[in-house]
């Protein structure tokens, strides 16, 4: 069996792979998610774009057999793509703006099999609902810096969990990778999702 490899940086996809049992080592891509020629794409098309960059260039560094997971992650909203708000003051306006909305968390997902020398690429979108915040609700989260970070401005396993009253669709591609996509895919590549379990599961810490 290969090995896994996840070409992410986020605590958050690694929790989610542990949980569901699969354990993996972290090389992270380093892609540049901001250059023009992928914020100037529609919100799926970023993701599926940047989810098999950061694959392809970890499977530049890889000589063993691996499975290489690539993720990314976008936040959808009015039509227009919300990344990382990467400041308070960005924090801020988002969170004002999707206050009693709602928006669509889309990630694009990329395996590269080196030992078979397949890839497959998919994505997963969930409809995700706000409540309404007061000025003090937003001025709290903003100050506590999680938004700056994560795509959209907030997250489900944090501080704006309790913001979020409802999804329609998968809530681990709301955190950053979709668990049951995943399993799909590895499936159609001809993995046993129980086999790759075994054999990986504490390989890798």
């Amino acid at each position: 069996m290969p090995s896994i490899i996840l070409a992410s940086a986020s605590p958050s996809r690694k929790r989610l792979l542990k949980a569901a049992g699969i354990s993996a080592r972290v090389i992270i891509s380093n892609v540049d998610e901001d250059a023009e020629i992928y914020t100037t794409m529609a919100p799926k098309e970023m993701v599926i774009a940047l989810a098999i960059v950061k694959a392809h260039t970890i499977r530049e560094l890889v000589t063993e057999p691996a499975l290489i997971i690539a993720c990314d992650s976008n936040f959808e909203f009015e039509g227009e793509s919300l990344g990382k708000p990467l400041t308070a003051q960005a924090a801020r306006e988002r969170t004002k703006r999707l206050s009693g909305k709602s928006g669509y968390l889309h990630t694009g997902h990329c395996i590269i099999d080196t030992a078979q020398g397949m890839e497959i690429s998919d994505i997963a979108t969930t409809k995700v609902t706000f409540s309404e915040l007061t000025d003090e609700e937003i001025e709290d989260y903003v100050a506590s810096g999680e938004p700056l970070g994560v795509a959209g401005g907030f997250t489900l396993d944090g501080l704006s969990s309790a913001f979020i009253p409802s999804i329609e669709g998968d809530y681990t591609n709301v955190i950053g990778l979709s668990i049951p996509l995943l399993r799909r895919m590895t499936t159609q590549l001809g993995y046993s999702w129980p086999a790759l379990k075994h054999q990986l599961t504490g390989a890798q810490k």
